[in-house]
C-alpha cells in the first residue's frame, strides 16, 4: 500500500501559502541540456550525411572509416541497385547482354537512387543513348525504343494485346 501524501487546506502537492513547488529543470541522461543535445544532433545528422554520400555517391570516406570496408560494401549496394533494376525492368539485361552490370555500375558510381527504380532505368537507358551505347545498332535501336515507350508519365501496359502490338510494331522496324 502506498502512503498517500498529506494534502493541506489549499490541494494535493501545494504548499502551504496554495503554490505549486517549482520543479528544476529537467536534462536528459547524460546529464546535457537541450542546446547540447540539437548540436550534437547536428554533428550525427552531418556525419550520417557524410557517410551516405560515400556509401552511394562516391564521396569520400569520413574520418574515421575504413575506406576500403566502405568501397566494397558501397560496391555491394551498386550490385544489389542493379540487380532490382534488373527485376523493375527485365527488358534492359535482355537488350543490352553480358553488358548490363557492368554498364549499370558505371551509371550508377556517383549517382545516388533519386527518383525511384522506375526513374533509374529511364535515366540509365537514356545516359547509354546520349553515349551512342550500346555498340551494336540492333540493340541501341531496341533500347531507344524500350525508351521511348516507358519515358511518358505511365509505363505502358502489359496486357496480352498490348504486348502483341509491341511485338508487331518492334517486328516491323527490324525489317
Amino acid at each position: 500500500m502506498v502512503p498517500k501524501r498529506p494534502e493541506t487546506a489549499n490541494g494535493p502537492g501545494t504548499g502551504q501559502d496554495g503554490a505549486v513547488p517549482e520543479r528544476p529543470a529537467i536534462a536528459d541522461a547524460t546529464g546535457v541540456g537541450a542546446a547540447s543535445t540539437d548540436a550534437a544532433r547536428q554533428r550525427l545528422a552531418l556525419a550520417q550525411t557524410a557517410l551516405l554520400s560515400a556509401l552511394v555517391a562516391g564521396a569520400p570516406a569520413p574520418e574515421g572509416f575504413d575506406r576500403e570496408r566502405l568501397r566494397v560494401q558501397s560496391r555491394a549496394l551498386a550490385a544489389k541497385r542493379a540487380s532490382v533494376i534488373a527485376k523493375v525492368a527485365p527488358e534492359l539485361p535482355g537488350i543490352l547482354g553480358a553488358g548490363y552490370r557492368s554498364a549499370f555500375l558505371a551509371y550508377a558510381q556517383g549517382r545516388p537512387l533519386t527518383g525511384g527504380h522506375r526513374r533509374d532505368a529511364l535515366d540509365f537507358a537514356a545516359r547509354l543513348l546520349a553515349q551512342d551505347l550500346p555498340a551494336d545498332p540492333a540493340a541501341r535501336r531496341q533500347l531507344a525504343q524500350w525508351w521511348q515507350d516507358r519515358a511518358g508519365p505511365r509505363p505502358p501496359r502489359s496486357g496480352p494485346v498490348s504486348r502483341l502490338v509491341r511485338a508487331a510494331r518492334l517486328a516491323f522496324r527490324r525489317r
